[in-house]
This record gives C-alpha cells, structure tokens and sequence, in this order.
C-alpha cells in the first residue's frame, strides 16, 4: 500500500490507498515528473509526503541561504551546493530534499550520470533545514537526525520562529545558538559563514 502524507497548515495529513502496492524507486521518480508542481519527498518507510509550496518570505529566506552558499562554493571549489528542489535519496532509502545542501566534488564525481540525473543516491555532505510556520521544530529535528544517520557531517536547523539555529555533527552533542549573528561551517565547511541579518 502506497501511503500519501498531505502536510497541511500545521500537521501532515495521512491519506491510505489500499488497493495501491508501495512505490519503488522508479515508480515514485515518475509522480515527481508527474506532478512538478508539488514538494514530495518519501521516508525510508516508503510513505510519500506531500508538502506546500513554500510561503513567500520562506521562500526569500531560502534564495538568501543558497546566495550565501553559491558564493561561498563558488571560491572554495572543493564541492556543489544545491537548492531545495534537488531530491537525494539516502542510504536508508529516504528520499529528502533540504532547503539547501552541499556535496564534496570527490562525491558527486562518484556517480554515474544517469544518477546524477534522477534523485542522487548520496547523502549530502552538509545540509541546512530552514523552518517555516507549516513545520514544527520536532519534525525538522528527527529530518535532521536522519541526515546525520545516512552521513551528512554538518547539519543546520533555523528556527526563525525562535531565532535558533540547532547545529548537528555525527557522534556529538547537539549545539544550540540563540539569535546568532552569524554562523560559521568550521571546520567542515572551512571559510563559509552564513549571515543571518537576511534570514531572521
């Protein structure tokens, strides 16, 4: 059985169709082409979440991260980012797409074209989850454990509701800044710092 998750204002919504098997991989790269329009992603169980386009000042928020991002990708060299339309499916079978991402050359120049093409089985190196008034902070912190569990080595969440930023890191403790002015990639991510005067 396919499960169809429909995020709603404040919760997601769970939506059963019995009579359908649950997709495979290739089944659920065709209703992304199918439906274009929409933000799907899927969890390693195989439910398929279906979100809302992102409010307007989300949206401005993001387009500032990933600004911030390229510029600093740009000089570095050492990798690509990505916005939050590209899907990546995780070894865990998850396929997710982070609101802004960045992947080690070495990495990406790994895999073939043809995945390249589709949802890339890799896990990003570094992701950023930036909250909107539709998520709650539970739900992006378990999106961000599972980052961390499939390899990411750096991972922000931006609760701009409460102006933190949740900083995670493969076996250590979970780092919370209040209001910060900046926030810095080191060492990981050697030189970007991310200014929040935009993003707040």
């Amino acid at each position: 059985m396919t499960t169809l998750l429909v995020q709603a204002t404040s919760t997601p919504m769970m939506i059963d169709l019995p009579w359908i098997m649950p997709m495979t991989e290739d089944q659920f790269y065709e209703f992304c082409l199918a439906n274009r329009d929409l933000r799907i992603e899927r969890t390693a169980s195989g439910e398929v979440i279906v979100m809302p386009p992102a409010f307007s000042d989300t949206g401005n928020r993001n387009f500032n991260i990933a600004a911030q991002l390229w510029n600093w990708t740009e000089l570095d060299g050492t990798g690509l980012g990505f916005d939050s339309s590209a899907g990546f499916t995780l070894p865990n079978g998850a396929t997710r797409s982070p609101d802004a991402a960045w992947i080690k050359l070495e990495r990406w120049n790994a895999l073939t074209e043809k995945q390249k093409a589709s949802f890339a089985p890799i896990c990003p190196d570094f992701v950023i989850e930036l909250r909107s008034s539709s998520d709650t902070v539970s739900s992006l912190q378990k999106k961000m454990e599972e980052y961390i569990d499939n390899g990411t080595v750096l991972g922000w969440l931006i609760d701009r509701q409460n102006r933190k930023v949740y900083i995670y890191r493969p076996h250590q403790e979970l780092v919370i800044l209040n209001a910060p002015d900046t926030v810095r990639g080191e060492p990981e991510l050697s030189g970007f710092e991310l200014v929040m005067a935009k993003i707040w």
